[in-house]
């Protein structure tokens, strides 16, 4: 009797059976916290749970663009260093010493000085025998008589206030239209800068004078002598010689 109820008891406290084995680290059903598989006592653990995908692996593209970015600023860090470029220093400043110490003060460049001004050739004037044109006349100053007392002959004549300064000169008309000329027109300059008119009526007196008054056509010159009556001490510099009353004239030279 004894041995039955050993065998009842043992019948209690054994493992049901399964049909199928359970799935390694799984417990069947029907099985008490605190016990095995097999039904013993001891601890039986748990599933591990389901393992998380990271970050990166969940936002693939936000973590590509964050690696270009990553690696542009690295590049710039790196292929950003080294020496310093030199840079070229303004016109007029002072460059810096290669030794150490405080850098030579900038000067401003100042404004550059202003080369001498050349002067112009003067003007040359023509001379006895040059010759010059002034308007729709060509002048030739051919030779200077001064210090003439009086001019005409012995019964027709005219003496000088101070002396006579007889002017010999060729005209030619080189316009295409006929020109009077008029010795009127014409002044003498001497060496104090004073002027002096022509002498229309002493001219007269001269033998085949043709300059005091005459029209020239075009192409044709003539011949003659514009007198001027100026103090005895003047001594002549130049004439001015012009076409008419209203032209700009031109300058000749009595420097002898």
């Amino acid at each position: 009797m004894i041995t039955r109820r050993t065998d009842h008891n043992a019948a209690q406290h054994a493992a049901p059976a399964y049909a199928t084995s359970p799935a390694p680290g799984s417990v069947p059903p029907g099985v008490p916290p605190g016990f095995d598989v097999a039904g013993q006592p001891g601890f039986s653990p748990a599933p591990p749970p389901p393992a998380k995908r990271s970050w990166f692996a969940r936002h693939k593209i936000l973590t590509g663009i964050l690696a270009l970015i990553a690696v542009v600023v690295l590049a710039n860090i790196f292929g950003g260093g080294g020496e310093d470029r030199d840079t070229p220093a303004p016109a007029g400043a002072t460059a810096e010493p290669a030794t150490g110490g405080d850098p030579a003060p900038v000067e401003p460049a100042g404004e550059p000085e202003p080369e001498p001004a050349q002067e112009e050739p003067a003007a040359q004037t023509a001379g006895i025998g040059t010759p010059v044109r002034d308007g729709k006349f060509e002048f030739t100053v051919t030779g200077l008589e001064t210090g003439v007392a009086q001019v005409g002959n012995e019964f027709l004549n005219e003496k000088a206030q101070g002396q006579f300064v007889l002017v010999h000169i060729t005209v030619t008309n080189i316009g295409d239209q006929a020109q009077i000329f008029l010795d009127s027109n014409n002044t003498l300059v001497d060496t104090a800068g004073r002027e002096h008119s022509a002498n229309s009526s002493a001219g007269i007196y001269l033998e085949d004078n043709d300059v005091w008054l005459n029209e020239i056509n075009p192409g044709n010159s003539v011949t003659g002598t514009v007198v001027f009556d100026i103090p005895a001490d003047a001594v002549p510099a130049s004439l001015q010689l012009h076409d008419s009353m209203f032209s700009g004239g031109v300058t000749v030279s009595l420097a002898q």
